[in-house]
């Protein structure tokens, strides 16, 4: 019998299948065919591959068809329907004439009939319902195929009928076809079919993934055309990127920390899934705009040069060399190293010498970017540490903002006014700045709305302060270098390097237009500003730069000159009065020096005494120290009463009042007790002090004369209001060093180490000690006063 190869197809008996033959053998066999039977042996092949199959490569069990059409094609291949009637078994299978002809025999078949209630029936049944199944999930099969299966009652038809239409492998359907039992065929179709199910409901609920999948990326995509649309229309947004792509690749180019990274990443994952509308979308937004706009491991080129830092200094700032030597010391370290390491600096000075302008031009002199922030008034840590996002209108603090502000990781961070921050119920920012200017942990700041740690240890913070006046564990993060104030001839240096041209140009004046003499400017210094720094001295020149420019316009003059003489036209009514403090010597008045937080300033204390009972009165807003010293004073005098020459009789019929002037200021400290114990003894024994002479020091009851501190400070008062003679605590004569030498030749300062050697140089001569018949004289006085009998009667 003719063979027919068969690739990629199995052909059962009852099945109708058409084929395309094109191969040469296949068409050879097709002829052979008896036009009488019409019969040929379809037989598929092992290797679906193989164009020219060999004996070998053909299976032994095949299917005996009819021929129900055949039709050539103009391409030479031949259509052909065929009709599969037995399964047969190959004996000898040889090539004849360019084509395989086949000896067969028949293939025993195991009948198996279904009797109600045997398992066959239940086996039959089973496989029809799971094929209907897979019909339903199959899409391919046609649905008339279940309407022929179910008119099927052999058994045998059935499978063979079933395992034609099943997505089987090759071998699988050959398996089938050569089982010889009805049953075990529908055993292994049954198998199958459970088998496609089980893949085909894994591929549908894929399959409906997928398609949701695409639904909503459909929509999306719709849904931001539209939206693009519409900010077209409305002319916002025209060919600007998706937000969140933007933020993604702005995720991507940013340095950001691992944490960040991963913190970034995370909240744009979540406003993915959020309404743009939303108001947790907005804070999601605004954080990963704060996220991104900070500066990163972005620092900028730090210039080493030196030289260069000196010369930077010296222009723009005048003498503070002290000040100048330590800075550039600070900045050789930093140009061997690549971390700022150290002690943060604090400049400590009165208003006016120039911290804030001194810290700006070190970040000038290193190439860092300049950040300020003022902690004046602030009371609340969240300014410092920033506000949990929890709350409505939050961000960083103000640490994080000036970072943004900087736009590099390095710069120069000033904090003005450290001393100035306050505390209340919302918190203590002064314990919030501990870890910012900790160089040991501030490279992982954590401000309250960022969550993630940020790296402060490439930025040189700068803090200035008027006093020290600060929680200790504050001043221990930071090395204070003391801004004490200028003396006349720097303030005249300041003058002409920087003050006057600087007012020239803010009021448009012309060098050739105006001219100040030096003994103009000393008077302006003297008599109208009395300060440690130059404030109020350059409101002064701007003064007389306005009266200058008015004179020019009204009256057409082409220049104007300022002089000692003519001062007083432009400047006003002298302020103070250069000089001594008092014009002639006076019993009980004595000039004190005393510290502020804006500088030093001179001491006036007054003390008279009067007909009374002994009492002590003190006036002028003391404080708890000063009044101690009054008290401590007292007790001293009365001690050595004998030796100054003041009887007893003095301390028990006369009051005490002591003095200080400016009555609505406060005044505490204990500097002041050699003043007041030369006061009391020039106004007990009415010897006169002289003016020219001012001290300080504090007094223990035995008369030592004990250190004090703002040596510096106080001497440049006493300059300022033209003492020539000062006294100071023996132990202070170390901190002379500190003293410009133009102050220290100016006035002759003489270190005492008792209040002896005070009263010996301050008062006009020294009082002479009571004589023994004075004493006792003054002893039977008393007696007699209250009601006793007199010594002296007897």
């Amino acid at each position: 019998m003719p063979v027919l190869p068969l690739r990629n197809i199995v052909v059962f008996p009852h099945m109708i299948v058409p084929l395309f033959v094109g191969r040469e053998k296949s068409v050879k066999s097709l002829e052979t065919v008896s036009q009488d039977k019409k019969q040929i042996l379809l037989v598929a092949q092992k290797d679906v591959s193989l164009d020219d199959p060999a004996v070998d490569d053909i299976y032994r069990c095949g299917t005996v068809s009819t021929i129900l059409q055949l039709l050539k094609l103009p391409d030479g291949t031949v259509k052909v329907l065929v009709e599969g009637e037995r399964r047969v078994r190959i004996t000898r299978l040889f090539d004849v004439d360019g084509h395989f002809e086949a000896e067969i025999e028949e293939f025993p078949e195991e009948e198996a009939e279904a009797t109600p209630g045997s398992e066959l029936e239940a086996l039959g049944r089973s496989a029809v319902s799971h094929f209907e199944q897979y019909i339903k999930l199959n899409k391919k099969i046609p649905s008339e195929v279940m309407v022929s299966i179910n008119q099927i009652d052999d058994l045998s038809k059935l499978a063979d009928t079933i395992a034609s239409h099943l997505n089987l492998k090759i071998a699988e359907k050959q398996d089938i076809l050569e089982t010889a039992s009805a049953a075990q065929r529908l055993e292994q179709v049954f198998a199958h079919i459970e088998t496609e199910i089980g893949v085909l409901q894994v591929e549908k609920r894929i399959r409906n993934r997928v398609k949701r999948q695409m639904e909503k990326t459909q929509r999306e995509y719709y849904l931001n055309e539209q939206l693009k649309a519409i900010q077209k229309e409305l002319g916002e947004g025209e060919d600007g990127k998706d937000e969140l792509a933007e933020l993604e690749e702005k995720i991507a180019k940013t340095r950001l920390s691992k944490e960040a990274r991963e913190k970034a990443l995370s909240e744009l994952k979540k406003l993915r899934g959020m309404s743009p509308m939303s108001a947790e979308g907005t804070v999601v937004r605004n954080y990963l705009d704060w996220l991104l706009s900070i500066p990163w491991k972005k620092r900028s080129k730090i210039l080493r040069d030196l030289k260069r830092a000196e010369e930077t200094l010296e222009a723009e700032h005048y003498g503070l060399e002290k000040v100048k030597e330590r800075i550039l010391e600070y900045l050789a370290v930093q140009t061997r190293s690549q971390k700022v390491k150290g002690p943060i600096l604090c400049l400590v000075g009165p208003p006016g010498v120039g911290k804030t302008s001194l810290a700006r031009s070190i970040a000038k002199a290193t190439g860092r970017q300049y950040v300020r922030m003022s902690l004046g008034g602030v009371r609340d840590e969240s300014e410092i540490r920033g506000h949990r996002r929890t709350y409505i209108g939050s961000m960083p603090g103000k640490v994080v903002q000036g970072m943004k502000k900087a736009k590099t990781s390095n710069p120069l961070f000033l904090l003005d006014e450290i001393d100035k921050l306050g505390a209340d119920w919302r918190g203590d920012p002064s314990s919030a700045l501990l870890e910012v200017l900790d160089p040991e942990q501030n490279d992982t700041f954590g401000d309250h709305y960022l969550e993630v740690d940020y790296d402060l240890s490439d930025v040189m913070f700068v803090t200035t302060a008027n006093s020290l006046n600060m929680p200790q564990p504050l001043l221990d993060r930071m090395e204070i270098i003391s801004l004490s104030g200028y003396t006349e001839d720097e303030k005249l240096a300041i003058v002409r390097k920087h003050l006057l041209n600087k007012q020239a140009e803010a009021h448009n004046l012309k060098a050739e237009e105006w001219s100040v003499t030096d003994e103009a400017i000393r008077e302006l210094i003297r008599s109208y500003t009395r300060e440690a720094g130059v404030r109020n001295l350059e409101r002064a020149i701007a003064k007389l730069a306005r009266k200058v420019v008015k004179e020019i316009i009204s009256t057409g003059v082409k220049t104007v000159a300022i002089t000692a003489e003519n001062l007083e036209k432009y400047a006003g009514v002298r302020r103070y009065r250069h000089g001594e403090t008092e014009a002639e010597d006076m019993v009980g008045v004595v000039t004190g020096l005393a510290w502020t937080q804006v500088g030093g300033e001179i001491l006036t204390i007054e003390s008279v005494s009067s007909p009374g009972k002994g009492q002590i009165k003190h006036t002028g807003k003391l404080g708890d120290v000063m009044q101690e010293s009054i008290a401590a004073a007292l007790s001293f005098v009365r001690s050595r009463a004998e030796s100054f020459g003041i009887s007893t009789e003095d301390f028990a019929k006369r009051d005490l009042h002591v003095h200080l002037p400016e009555g609505a200021t406060p005044k505490d400290g204990p500097s002041a007790g050699i003043a007041l114990v030369t006061s009391l003894v020039s106004v007990l024994t009415n010897i006169p002090i002289r003016h020219d002479v001012a001290m300080t020091g504090e007094v223990t009851l035995r008369g030592r004369v004990l250190e004090i501190g703002g040596l510096k400070e106080k001497l440049l008062a006493a300059l300022r209001a033209g003492i020539k003679t000062v006294l100071i605590p023996k132990d202070n004569e170390k901190d002379l060093v500190e003293v410009p030498e133009n102050v220290r030749h100016a006035m002759k300062i003489i270190p005492v180490a008792h209040v002896s050697e005070v009263l010996g140089i301050a008062l006009q001569h020294m009082p002479e000690p009571l004589k023994i018949d004075e004493k006792n004289a003054h002893e039977g006085r008393i007696v007699e006063d209250n009601g006793a009998t007199s010594p002296l009667a007897h």
